[in-house]
């Protein structure tokens, strides 16, 4: 580093100014609360002050921003979803993506690869063929691509996989990309910041007081708030907070764990997916290889990891590539996943008035921040749901109008 700059850097004189404010002690009265500070809250809160101009709103977060799932994701951006409801959906979270970094003035290191979702079987090609269908009615570009393209595309790959499960072909998703995830929670935090929104760290929600049916404040371990309004959006959390108001959801939580490697050079330039062998995995801007499996088969509220995981999803990837054998796993982590049946998400308003719920989102949710974030906007200031979220409203459990994505989300990705 050049003396010039260490000396900037070290300089009194030029101190790094703050992501946000550092905000103690809340006030009495916001017009609306959010309880979750990882990148769906902060996003909604950054759209209700930039869309709407409503700026009296706190972000509670209990613990650091984006220190739950936000951070604990694999980083994954795509829209080949398996319902028109699905792409549509994620397709405009992509679009959004595509200029966020510009949008909030931070590098997100947003990278497009190109996704690959292998198939092993003939039934796994006609789902591949149905996703592909879908993609192309509704504009998104996936197509079909045989084991020579994906050679091609990835070339230290064995398309045999060790002789245990041979690739036949896959779907190509050319806009599936990945992003600093961090930086996405840290942006929105301070842009939100920016437009006068408060962000309180260590904050936990203790109780919701509804009255009539309707939301009038919670109760925090930093004092009480009075509010007509509250938005829900803790991911694996969820249950804790709906239960505050005695409302029931078919959200159940599961661990999802994820690991990456010591770094190496760049080599995978693409991002590859087996439903199959249930295993994703793309190289970090920093030379890591970022690995994840499915979900853990039993529900827990755990972020717990466990050998059982790494040795499973290790197996498959030295089956993918030989030559990793002697790569060592550098660190591994958890996070809980808030699945519903049909493995879509439910957002919009609930049957508690003023109470509006963000949560579903399994292995799927940091792909969606930027829309989840623009549509809960949307519906908190308007008190409607836009028509992009109306098919993922949590009465369509009671209503069996389910929306089946189970599909395209059938590993943890």
């Amino acid at each position: 580093m050049p003396l010039r700059l260490l000396k900037y850097a070290i300089s009194r004189e030029h101190p790094a100014p703050r992501f946000f404010r550092d905000c103690v002690e809340p006030k009495k009265t916001y017009d609306v609360v959010i309880i979750g500070g990882g990148g769906h809250g902060l996003a909604a809160a950054y759209y209700l002050a930039k869309d709407y101009g409503i700026t009296n709103v706190a972000v509670l977060e209990k613990g650091y921003i984006g220190g739950g799932n936000t951070g604990r994701n694999t980083t994954i951006i795509r829209s080949n979803y398996l319902t028109p409801e699905g792409v549509k959906f994620y397709d405009a979270s992509v679009k959004i993506y595509e200029g966020l970094s510009e949008e909030l003035d931070l590098n997100l290191f947003y990278s497009n690869r190109g996704h690959f979702t292998l198939a092993h079987t003939e039934s796994a090609m006609r789902t591949m063929r149905w996703r592909a269908e879908v993609n192309k009615h509704v504009g998104v570009e996936s197509y079909v691509v045989g084991p020579d393209e994906i050679s091609k595309a990835c070339p230290q790959l064995d398309i045999s996989c060790s002789g245990q499960a041979p690739i036949i072909g896959a779907l190509y998703h050319a806009p599936g990309s990945v992003a600093r995830h961090d930086g996405v929670a840290w942006g929105y935090a301070r842009g939100a910041d920016q437009f006068g929104v408060e962000i309180f760290q260590n904050t936990e929600v203790t109780r919701i007081d509804v009255k009539g049916g309707k939301v009038c404040g919670v109760q925090t371990n930093n004092g009480y708030i009075s509010t007509n309004k509250v938005l829900s959006a803790v991911a694996g959390f969820t249950p804790r907070i709906t239960q505050m108001v005695d409302l029931q959801t078919p959200i159940v939580i599961h661990p999802l764990q994820a690991c990456v490697t010591e770094p190496m050079k760049p080599w995978l330039d693409t991002i590859l997916v087996s439903g199959s062998l249930h295993v994703y995995v793309s190289q970090s801007s920093r030379g890591e290889l970022v690995m994840g499996s499915s979900l853990d088969p039993y529900e827990m509220h755990s972020t717990r990891s466990s050998l059982d995981f790494v040795e499973g999803l290790t197996s498959h990837i030295t089956d993918m590539f030989p030559f990793l054998s002697n790569v060592k796993v550098v660190r591994q982590w958890a996070g809980m996943a808030d699945l519903t049946p049909d493995f879509a998400p439910i957002m919009g308003k609930t049957p508690i008035e003023g109470f509006y719920l963000d949560a579903g989102w399994g292995t799927w949710g940091f792909k969606a921040t930027p829309i989840s974030g623009k549509t809960m906007a949307e519906t908190i200031a308007r008190d409607m749901a836009p028509d992009l979220i109306k098919s993922f409203r949590l009465s369509r459990f009671e209503d069996y109008e389910l929306t089946g994505e189970k599909g395209a989300a059938s590993v943890g990705h």
